[in-house]
């Protein structure tokens, strides 16, 4: 089979270079249970492919599939990553970004990422907020919308449990007095545990989730690199789905081998935590997929000596075949490099039986694919809390006609009425997604 080798010259001033197969593995061929991984591929430099941020133009909006209708919730938003449904309906939104870096080493590749996540949008400073929206009418768009927790440190997900909110900042879970209809949370927050930040952090974000007999929260901690590169010590307690007993407030890795996790999510037929997960890069435009899959307790998912199951990442040093041999396959591959970040089951009644018990996926989109992948909501179809058939584009548009893009969808929820939120950190928007003919 022929090799080519595909260059572009960046606005930045950088040339990308992507060795790769021809003919290129179609996008398609990324998901599922059984994805294709051909043979890795590195190049001397990364591919950059960055759609850069631009935002919505005036009554543009995204393009949902057949048979729904969108329209904007919250609009003029502080990069929404994130978002929580309270039990009385309100919606709350992390206005969030990454903390400040800390780490001074230098290198090319951070170079190259810096310079990638500016132009894509990514390194605007946190609000560091969480913000309530309240939909009083119940028109489908909040009309009351305030300051519900400032002065957070990079909050991400967040928990109601017993009166208490859980908020998964960058490097802690604190927790907050809650009542019902509360508009504003001043107290000062109650550290629960530690989690891991330090001076790299890489991957920043963290989601959690409350277990069903409330007794445990579960947090989500990505890698401090991309294959292991800063040494396996800088990895304690990461790229793992931590568990957190409570009341004491004891923690322990519940699965691990996962580079970056992040969406947290019950499946409603049997009960299993599920996680959505971002894979390594520069390996070739189709490797690593990402996925979503079940965590088992003290299961091993590969990273970073394996991905997709057992198949042998010769990057990390030094090896570690004791381990590649129990890695576990994860379930249902995302496609690569899609950035896939939010998940949600639907068990809503609003859209109907076809959605019933299945997961919508936020895909963030690519910086380091050509052609670009993500940039959508996805939806997988489960039957007996288990995926069934590919996946459906729900809802698309996010990049222009220049290639740039209008808004980029992290977070998914579905509201207390059963439409299905979508937080975008590009638009500044959230969006909702309803049935065409429901009139809110």
């Amino acid at each position: 089979m022929l090799t080519t080798v595909a260059v572009s010259v960046l606005p930045i001033g950088c040339v990308a270079v992507q060795s790769q197969q021809s003919p290129r593995l179609s996008i398609t061929g990324g998901y599922g249970p059984d994805p294709v991984l051909p043979q890795p591929r590195t190049a001397l430099i990364p591919t950059i492919k960055i759609a850069e941020a631009k935002g919505w133009p005036d009554g543009v909006t995204p393009k949902p599939a057949k048979g729904l209708k969108v329209n904007a919730f919250a609009k003029e938003l502080d990069h929404p990553r994130w978002l929580y449904v309270l039990p009385n309906g309100d919606v709350l939104v992390a206005e969030t970004n990454a903390p400040a870096k800390h780490d001074s080493g230098f290198s090319f590749r951070k170079l190259v990422m810096g310079l990638a996540m500016k132009r894509a949008g990514a390194s605007v400073a946190s609000a560091n907020r969480i913000t309530l929206l309240r939909d009083t009418d119940h028109d489908g768009v909040a009309d009351l919308r305030t300051p519900f927790i400032e002065r957070l440190n990079s909050p991400f997900g967040m928990a109601l449990l017993n009166g208490r909110l859980y908020v998964a900042n960058t490097d802690a879970i604190v927790a907050f007095p809650y009542s019902q209809g509360d508009t504003r949370i001043t107290k000062l927050p109650e550290k629960i545990v530690g989690l891991p930040a330090g001076p790299i952090n890489h991957h920043w974000t963290k989601d959690v989730i409350a277990s069903r007999d409330g007794t445990r929260l579960y947090v989500t901690i990505g890698s401090n690199s991309n294959v292991g590169e800063n040494g396996m010590r800088a990895e304690e307690n990461r790229a793992a789905v931590l568990e957190v007993a409570l009341p004491s407030r004891k923690t322990r890795v519940f699965a691990s081998g996962l580079r970056n996790p992040n969406g947290l999510s019950w499946n409603p037929d049997d009960g299993r935590l599920w996680v959505a997960v971002n894979e390594r890069d520069e390996i070739g435009n189709d490797l690593v997929p990402d996925y979503m899959t079940s965590v088992k307790d003290g299961g091993f998912y590969g990273w970073p000596y394996s991905y997709f199951g057992q198949n042998v990442d010769i990057r990390a040093k030094p090896q570690r075949p004791d381990l590649v041999s129990r890695a576990i396959k994860p379930d249902y591959a995302l496609g690569s490099h899609t950035a896939s970040l939010g998940l949600t089951f639907y068990t809503g009644p609003l859209l109907g039986p076809y959605y019933r018990h299945g997961a919508f996926v936020g895909q963030h989109g690519s910086w380091n694919r050509n052609p670009r992948s993500g940039y959508k909501v996805i939806f997988v179809p489960f039957r007996n809390g288990r995926p069934q058939g590919p996946p459906k584009d729900i809802l698309t548009g996010f990049i222009g006609p220049g290639g740039e893009a209008r808004g980029r969808p992290v977070g998914v929820v579905v509201d207390k009425a059963g439409a299905l939120l979508i937080a975008d950190d590009v638009g500044n928007v959230v969006w909702r997604l309803v049935p065409a003919n429901v009139r809110h």
